[in-house]
């Protein structure tokens, strides 16, 4: 069984770009709700927070992917950034890692967790 992993900057990117539509569908509700002042401003307000939480996001993995390192993938040959020890091309979706001692073991995105 062939798993699928993906980057985990584009997952972000990802659930952002979905706040954006998620956003734009709630203040779509609303307006259904007109003779509802409560109703549909509720409904803008949840709308407008989601776009901006959105807009949080995209600047939040703009500044972080500022910080990642950037490698080329061995399988496709693109440039990809990697974000923790382990992560996955961006192109082709090769597991990708910069630590000698995971190098062999199979791919788990446990590796990226902090260790108590």
């Amino acid at each position: 069984m062939a798993l699928k992993y993906t980057n985990k900057i584009n997952k972000i990117r990802t659930f952002a770009l979905s706040l954006v539509f998620i956003g734009i569908l709630v203040m779509y509700v609303g307006i259904f709700f007109r003779d509802s002042f409560i109703i549909m401003s509720l409904a803008m307000i949840v709308g407008f927070l989601c776009i901006i939480g959105s807009t949080v996001v995209y600047f939040w993995i703009g500044m972080l992917s500022t910080k990642t390192i950037q490698v080329v993938c061995p399988s496709c040959g693109g440039a990809t950034k990697m974000l923790g020890r382990v992560d996955a091309c961006m192109h082709c979706n090769e597991p990708l890692t910069m630590d000698k001692s995971l190098e062999g073991k199979e791919f788990n995105e446990e590796y990226n967790r902090k260790k108590k």
